[in-house]
């Protein structure tokens, strides 16, 4: 019985010891999140963070996403329960991969958000951390314009040679029709006399 007694202690301080190897992994993944969660705006409160240490400790992001450690407990899972059922959204040894993914869902739930707080998040749609631009000098500025401009002059000049074009073909056109009737109505004349001469002949 006391043999018994030793060897529950025993697995039990072994699952002690995981369990602390479990949170103190997740801690440094939380530790990794940081920059990601002080871009957020104030006013945005979708995103609940923290370590829960339990049975199974696990890294909330949110109400209905966290982060539990793999069977091997090296290995993080990001796992988002839904209505249909738990979906895992990411599954890596690499804490960088993690921090991908939940930067990915972040953004997601920042679309449903107003466009202020979004603007205020730092980071788009796509799930990546907003890059600022660099500002353009006024040279490279002036060339653009410059370019834009010979555009929209070539456009113009293209537009106008068309219509030009196409005024002159319909002028040609306009006056090649009445020579045609002209001609028609000689013809019609010439056949009209042609017919009454023999009439005329026969009475003479």
């Amino acid at each position: 019985m006391h043999q018994a007694r030793v060897e529950a202690a025993e697995r039990t301080s072994v699952v002690v010891d995981l369990r602390d190897a479990e949170v103190a992994r997740l801690e440094l993944l939380n530790e990794a999140l940081d920059p990601l969660f002080a871009e957020l705006p104030p006013e945005v409160e979708l995103f609940d963070r923290g370590v829960s240490r339990g049975d199974t400790p696990r890294l909330w992001i949110d109400s209905v996403a966290h982060i539990a450690m793999g069977r091997d407990k090296r290995a993080y899972r990001f796992l988002h329960d839904t209505r249909v059922g738990r979906r895992v959204l990411a599954e890596s040894h690499d804490i960088p991969d993690i921090v991908q993914a939940v930067t990915s869902y972040v953004a997601r739930r920042l679309g449903g958000t107003p466009a202020r707080a979004r603007r205020g998040s730092g980071i788009h749609h796509t799930g990546h951390p907003r890059r600022s631009r660099p500002p353009i000098s006024p040279p490279a500025l002036a060339h653009r314009r410059r370019a834009g401009d010979r555009f929209l002059l070539g456009i113009v000049t293209l537009i106008v040679g068309r219509v030009v074009f196409c005024v002159e073909v319909l002028n040609k056109r306009s006056a090649a029709r009445p020579r045609a009737s002209c001609r028609r109505h000689r013809a019609r004349g010439r056949s009209f006399r042609s017919s009454i001469c023999p009439t005329r002949r026969q009475s003479e």
